[in-house]
């Protein structure tokens, strides 16, 4: 930290202003699961129908996937995360207005194409704004965003709900990203480009980045070629599901397994993603303090991933408890695992590919991380109602997921090796 302090620390500002995205982003995800009961009394929604409605926004999210990347490597961060979060944010406070299931999957829908945008600008102005011995430590704190959300969403939604309604509720807090827009738009800027980053903090971050043209582009195609690719993409199919789970039913699975009604949500939420916090700065901070130590950085890495992976087996006896607080304890380690991980895995983007291919790149496996999560929502909602909500198998497949992903991880990249993109 002393070899540091003289350099400068705008980039912090930066990780502040991501950190802040994604909180905002992740309130406007999570307030149908907070609500769902309520929304199920509303509408009459079957487990089934539930399902399928989560599933629009999953569906909408990697589609989103598939092109926002692409469009924030062509238009650069600054303009491309202002689109999404304009659009993701209409389509929040839309939920508000809709009478109907099908309006609301509509809404659902759109907020999920514009929610795709956050993480490949996030993780492309990390790219851009640190250097690589920092990058999991700022990814891990941008990322806690998502437990600060979860947090706020369980404190605010069920008042305003309470108090007003839930129509207020959505409409309220999709106003939040306007106000973000207000200091991102006057305060983002490439840092060769930024009239309050020091020169030295400029060459701290360029320190050890590869050069490269701004107008090089990169196609889908080329990147499928990369086992590099590959590995980030098979990760994040194998456990993003599981988070939407968590973010989605969690509520739903607290109010059927032991009486969780909306009033008194907020304790057990706050405890799961304060304890989640955690994970996300832990896990960031402990690859790069090995980075610092010596380690190479794929063992740093995949050393950090193989622990996320191990503390989030024991999730899978969550429902097997007759105790309240054993479940929200166990939910609690695997949701700060999550985090853990997913702060490290978003990394392996930088650490492999050059900075003009990192938002597609992490729009390839955001597309795949949907895909899969799509599949594990419908089939959660089919077997819940088929099973009289017996969430057991539901929790094994959570529990074994993460491990299963990292053997993968570890065969198709063994030592990580940066890609040399070909000349486009």
């Amino acid at each position: 930290m002393n070899a540091t302090r003289g350099v400068g620390r705008y980039r912090w500002t930066i990780c502040a202003l991501l950190f802040f995205a994604t909180t905002i982003n992740y309130i406007d995800r999570q307030i149908t699961g907070i609500l769902a009961p309520t929304l199920q009394a509303e509408f009459g929604w079957t487990e089934t129908q539930y399902a399928d409605i989560t599933s629009y926004w999953t569906f909408a999210y990697a589609l989103g996937f598939l092109f926002i990347g692409r469009f924030i490597d062509r238009v650069g961060v600054r303009l491309g995360f202002a689109v999404a979060v304009v659009v993701w944010s209409i389509a929040a406070m839309a939920h508000g207005l809709v009478y109907s299931i099908f309006g609301f999957g509509l809404a659902r829908f759109v907020l999920g194409l514009g929610e795709a945008g956050n993480f490949p600008a996030a993780i492309k102005a990390t790219a851009e704004w640190f250097p690589k011995h920092e990058r999991a430590f700022s990814t891990g704190i941008f990322n806690s965003g998502s437990n600060v959300a979860a947090i706020i969403t369980a404190i605010i939604v069920p008042w305003i709900t309470l108090t007003w309604g839930w129509r207020e509720a959505f409409i309220v807090t999709g106003a939040f990203g306007f106000v973000w827009l207000l200091f991102w738009w006057p305060m983002y800027r490439r840092p060769s480009e930024h009239p309050r980053l020091s020169k030295e903090e400029l060459a701290f971050i360029q320190d050890g980045q590869e050069e490269e043209a701004p107008s090089a582009r990169v196609s889908w195609i080329s990147l499928l070629k990369y086992r590099q690719t590959w590995t980030f993409i098979i990760g994040k199919f194998m456990t993003d599901g599981v988070w939407w789970f968590y973010l989605f039913w969690l509520p739903k699975f607290l109010d059927a397994r032991y009486g969780i009604t909306l009033g008194k949500l907020a304790l057990p939420i706050i405890v799961i993603y304060l304890v989640a916090d955690v994970g996300s700065i832990g896990g960031g901070w402990l690859s790069g303090a090995l980075i610092k130590r010596g380690w190479d950085v794929a063992r740093a890495r995949k050393v950090t991933l193989l622990i996320a992976a191990l503390l989030i087996l024991p999730t899978a006896a969550a429902p097997l408890s007759a105790s309240l607080w054993v479940a929200v304890s166990l939910v609690s380690l695997a949701a700060a695992a999550h985090q853990w991980w997913s702060a490290n895995l978003f990394t392996l983007t930088s650490d492999m590919f050059p900075r003009r291919a990192i938002a597609s790149v992490v729009g390839l496996g955001g597309f795949a991380g949907a895909a899969g999560g799509v599949v594990f929502q419908r089939l959660t909602g089919r077997l819940l109602e088929a099973n009289g909500s017996n969430y057991t198998p539901i929790f094994l497949v959570c529990g074994g997921a993460y491990i299963s992903a990292l053997v993968i991880i570890h065969f198709m990249s063994p030592k990580m090796e940066p890609v040399q993109l070909e000349g486009v």
